[in-house]
């Protein structure tokens, strides 16, 4: 078994008016004179996906984009090759 020391009782006599003053401090009301006013202000928003409109312009580039892929592979264009032989053969 151990003996206390004098250091040891030192330790837990200012732990001990350490957690006195705590509890103290956080004892301590606020009544009195003063006046707490709480003021909430409420903001609502909205995320711009959930907007309709949004959606529409949205729609409008994609169908836009997806003509002017589709337009641009398509272009056929026609090459006539004509090859003529001259047979000079008697």
């Amino acid at each position: 078994m151990k003996k206390v020391t004098i250091e040891n009782f030192y330790k837990i006599f200012f732990a001990f008016i350490l957690s006195l003053t705590q509890f103290g401090i956080w004892a301590q009301d606020s009544t009195g004179a003063t006046v707490t006013k709480t003021t909430t202000t409420t903001t609502t928003t909205s995320e711009w996906y959930t907007e309709p409109w949004v959606w529409v312009v949205g729609g409008a580039v994609l169908l836009i984009i997806l003509v002017a892929l589709l337009r641009g592979s398509n272009s056929t264009k026609e090459v006539t090759r004509t090859t003529i032989i001259k047979d000079d053969r008697p």
